[in-house]
C-alpha cells in the first residue's frame, strides 16, 4: 500500500514537471493528452485538475479553468497550488506565476494566526496576521 502511494506521488510529481515544460514550449495538445490520462489514472488526485486549470487559463478559457481549480481544491483542501491559482486568477489583473506544484508555493507555507479585534461597538472580528 505504501509503495503504491509513493509510486503515485512520484508519478504526479513527474507529471507536474512535464506539464510545466510542455506549457512553456506551448505544446498544448500533448499537454492536454497527458493531463487527461492522469485524470483517468488518478481520479482522486488534485494535481491533474490543477494542471488542467493552468492549461485552460493559458488558452483563454477562464471559466473552465476555475472549475478545474475548484475540483482540485475539493479533492484535497490542503493542496495549496489549487488555492493559490484560484486566488490568482479570480483577480482582474492576476499577479505572479501559476502554481504547477508545491514547489511554486514555498512562500505560502508561512504560518498564519488569527486574532480577535473588537470594534467600537464591542463586536469581535477575526483578523488574519502573517507570522515571520
Amino acid at each position: 500500500m505504501m509503495l503504491n502511494r509513493k509510486k503515485e506521488k512520484d508519478s504526479l510529481t513527474m507529471l507536474c514537471e512535464e506539464v510545466r515544460h510542455l506549457i512553456e514550449n506551448k505544446e498544448y495538445g500533448v499537454c492536454e493528452e497527458k493531463i487527461t490520462e492522469a485524470m483517468k489514472e488518478y481520479p482522486h488526485a488534485p494535481q491533474p485538475h490543477n494542471l488542467m486549470g493552468i492549461l485552460l487559463e493559458k488558452n483563454g478559457n477562464h471559466i473552465k479553468a476555475m472549475k478545474h481549480f475548484r475540483a482540485a481544491w475539493a479533492l484535497d483542501p490542503t493542496y495549496v497550488p489549487a488555492r493559490r491559482n484560484m486566488e490568482r486568477f479570480c483577480n482582474l489583473y492576476p499577479e505572479g506565476s501559476c502554481a504547477f506544484d508545491e514547489s511554486d508555493c514555498r512562500d505560502e507555507n508561512k504560518r498564519t494566526r488569527y486574532e480577535t479585534v473588537y470594534d467600537e461597538y464591542g463586536v469581535g472580528h477575526m483578523v488574519r496576521r502573517e507570522l515571520a
